[in-house]
């Protein structure tokens, strides 16, 4: 199992947005296979910081999932906000 948190922070002019573009490849997800791999995205207190939780069940399907169009159509229109230098990938190893 891979599993993966990434945060960053964007403009607050670029919230509204990003959700959209969020909730366009979230729905473009549900036409995968969703018994093999699980994707959450939170919105921090602060507002501006999100926080995307995943998990596959191996490197193929994960490969699957992040080259959806829609989601590397967001993850550009993410990067070209300005981030200023707040991405951040984390991938968790499982104690159990």
């Amino acid at each position: 199992m891979i599993n993966v948190i990434v945060s960053y922070t964007v403009k607050p002019e670029f919230v509204p947005t990003n959700q959209a573009n969020i909730q366009t490849f979230l729905s473009d997800f549900k036409n995968l296979d969703q018994s093999a791999f699980e994707y959450k995205v939170f919105l921090k207190e602060d507002g501006v910081t999100f926080l995307h939780y995943s998990n596959y069940i191996n490197e193929e399907v994960q490969h699957e999932v992040l080259n959806t169009p829609s989601f590397k159509e967001f993850q550009k229109l993410r990067d070209e906000s300005g981030l200023n230098g707040s991405h951040k990938v984390e991938i968790l190893q499982s104690i159990i």
